[in-house]
């Protein structure tokens, strides 16, 4: 989408793709915006591969997602904002963004998410981030009160210079071996009953 990339703009905000399917999956496949590029709406999805490129917010939604071996490029001038996860309820709604095996790379300054729910749910695993990403890494609110007490942040063995947990918030976890393993496999979006390989067997993919 070639929408403004003028933050905060009446017409910022243009989405390059909304999926609101159920299990659907997405392989090399590359997506172009500037603010709001991807809307993970709802259901469960697959992105293998693929590149997702934007300025602010630009994976948001309420899915229930697995994002491996993609490229998340930011070009904001600035500062930008990668995720915007939705989770609205610990007990009704399992979504969550599980970003595995990927590469944050790009320009300006970035955060690696903040929230659009009051339970926002965002895991990073395995993935190389770039100096562009910002020490704190998170932020805790979008427009109103602050919500670190119920957000789940969490990374797990990131590599590059943007993943020096130094000088991460307090409240952002880095997840052990035993808590990562929900997050880290088709298992999150319980493929192994639905993703099928080309050869017609399941896949089953860890990091």
């Amino acid at each position: 989408n070639t929408a403004s990339p003028r933050i905060g703009s009446n017409d910022d905000q243009a989405v390059a793709l909304r999926v609101s399917g159920n299990k659907c999956a997405f392989y090399n496949s590359d997506f172009y915006g500037f603010q709001d590029t991807l809307y993970d709406h709802k259901g469960i999805h697959y992105f293998k591969g693929c590149k997702i490129q934007g300025t602010v917010d630009f994976i948001f939604g309420n899915g229930r997602s697995l994002y491996q071996g993609c490229t998340i490029n930011s070009i904001a001038q600035n500062v930008g904002f990668i995720t915007a996860q939705k989770r609205s309820s610990l007990t009704t709604d399992d979504s969550g963004f599980s970003i595995l095996n990927s590469k944050v790379i790009g320009s300006g300054q970035v955060y690696l998410g903040r929230p659009w729910g009051d339970y926002s749910r965002v895991i990073f695993s395995y993935t190389y981030m770039d100096n562009l990403v910002l020490p704190q890494g998170w932020v805790d609110t979008m427009d109103d009160g602050d919500h670190h007490l119920s957000v789940f942040y969490a990374e797990y063995k990131c590599t590059g210079p943007g993943s020096n947990f130094a000088g991460r918030l307090p409240w952002i976890q880095r997840l052990s071996d035993k808590d990562a393993q929900e997050f880290i496999g088709v298992h999150f979006i319980y493929g192994e009953t639905w993703l099928i390989t080309s050869g017609g067997a399941r896949t089953l993919v860890q990091g």
